[in-house]
């Protein structure tokens, strides 16, 4: 089984809606994402994915979410804006964009601060 692992981030604000603290006022955090894709065979140049086009993907995929307010942005504008959420959306929408035969994204992961994170892992 191969692994390759790519990293990016982006800047947001948001807000938790259903929360009792300092999180549920408007703030915000420099996030950062790495997304895992996985797969049992490389293709004919050696590689599981080009790094190039996982990178292009992620940052499609982060881009409605660079210096907005996340609360703002669908899917987000009815769901919470937690990191367990956002690492799930990230990866499903990779996954649209990704996906093959022989390749699949299996992981993603979204820091909120340098010491916090959550990942969400596809079980499918």
């Amino acid at each position: 089984m191969y692994r390759i692992r790519k990293e990016a981030s982006f800047s947001a604000a948001h807000h938790l809606r259903h929360y009792q603290g300092k999180c549920e006022r408007l703030h915000g955090h420099n996030w950062r994402v790495e997304a895992v894709a996985q797969g049992h065979e490389l293709d004919e140049g050696g590689m599981l994915l080009d790094f190039g086009d996982l990178k292009k993907a992620l940052n499609e995929v982060l881009a409605p979410f660079d210096h907005a307010d996340l609360n703002t942005v669908p899917p987000f504008d009815t769901i919470e804006t937690s990191a367990e959420n956002l690492a799930r959306i990230i990866l499903e929408a990779l996954a649209a964009k990704l996906d093959s035969e022989r390749v699949r994204i299996v992981e993603v992961t979204v820091w909120e601060t340098p010491t916090s994170a959550a990942t969400y892992i596809r079980n499918d």
